[in-house]
């Protein structure tokens, strides 16, 4: 990994998967949409929507900051939201999680596509 950057991998809907990296202090769902992957994002990070939920993998969930009360209610109204499923506009990427492995739901649509 180049030094200064954060590797992520995204598995999309089909199970594939996909590499990419950040830096430090990018928003994962920025990061995510520019890997083409369908987080639509509706609200532009603002926590009035759940386009953005990821199924954050296992082995990370509790290595993140935890989710604000706001977001908890949020993914409420995610589609096939599990314990770790986390909104990606409101993670934002530090050095501590280079590798990070995150799921977009099958359900994910993103109608900027359309």
């Amino acid at each position: 990994m180049p030094k200064g950057k954060i590797g992520v991998t995204f598995i999309d809907p089909r199970g594939k998967q996909v590499e990419t990296t950040a830096a430090p202090g990018d928003n994962l769902l920025r990061v995510g949409q520019a890997a083409g992957l369908p987080l639509e994002g509706t609200c532009e990070g603002q926590m009035a929507c759940s386009t953005c939920h990821v199924i954050v993998a296992p082995e990370w969930f509790d290595r993140l900051p935890p989710a604000s009360e706001e977001e908890e209610d949020m993914l409420d109204f995610a589609a096939g939201a599990r314990r770790t499923s986390r909104l990606s506009c409101q993670i934002e990427l530090t050095a501590q999680m280079d590798g990070l492995t995150v799921s977009v739901p099958a359900t994910s649509n993103d109608l900027r596509k359309m």
